[in-house]
């Protein structure tokens, strides 16, 4: 890409200022290029954030492509910004993981699985926009349902939501004493 060092400046500048996510078709838009150009430099740039040397990453997420920096740096972006409780508690991550693989699902689904209300973690997951409303459940009272976002696909570095992993891959949870926790069949609630 010898004689394209404009465009690829112009793409990582769009790339870093950019709110959300840009598809590699707006991009050619915005360069004037044609799209094909356009994935051999972001390609390019992929494969020079590699370089341990560079702080940054080409970050892609749902068909669309953003500058951001590598996660294995975060500790330092923290230091900077030192907002003490940014973090999820155990109750949020545990409310997030079930929108993310029950979505689009309601409070009371949730609260049914948790075995306590959730009102709270919704709140906070809403608040860090790592949740939204996704619509209506068409049962009596129709119940809002949740499902995650752009953000939570960006937080956790996912491409989409088939990136999750497989809940047969994750290991059971341990007691104290190291003995798998058991457990009973699943439940569903009524609907």
């Amino acid at each position: 890409m010898l004689f394209l060092e404009r465009e690829t400046a112009a793409l990582e500048a769009l790339l870093l200022v950019a709110k959300e996510p840009i598809s590699a078709a707006k991009l050619a838009e915005l360069i004037n290029l044609n799209e094909e150009k356009i994935v051999e430099l972001l390609c390019e740039l992929r494969r020079r954030y590699a370089d341990p040397a560079s702080g940054f990453a080409l970050v892609e997420v749902n068909g669309g492509y953003k500058l951001g920096t590598k996660a294995e740096l975060a500790e330092y972006v923290e230091m900077l910004y030192k907002h003490p409780g940014q973090g999820l508690s155990g109750a949020a991550l545990e409310v997030l993981a079930i929108v993310a693989y029950k979505q689009p699902v309601t409070r009371g689904e949730i609260d049914f699985l948790r075995g306590v209300q959730s009102d709270r973690a919704l709140s906070t997951l809403a608040e860090k926009e790592m949740i939204r409303e996704a619509g209506r459940k068409e049962t009596p009272g129709r119940p809002i349902l949740y499902g995650t976002t752009e953000k939570f696909l960006l937080h956790f570095h996912l491409k989409s939501l088939d990136g999750l992993p497989t809940l047969e891959t994750l290991t059971p949870e341990e007691t104290a004493d190291g003995e798998p926790i058991q457990r009973d069949e699943e439940i569903t609630p009524e609907t």
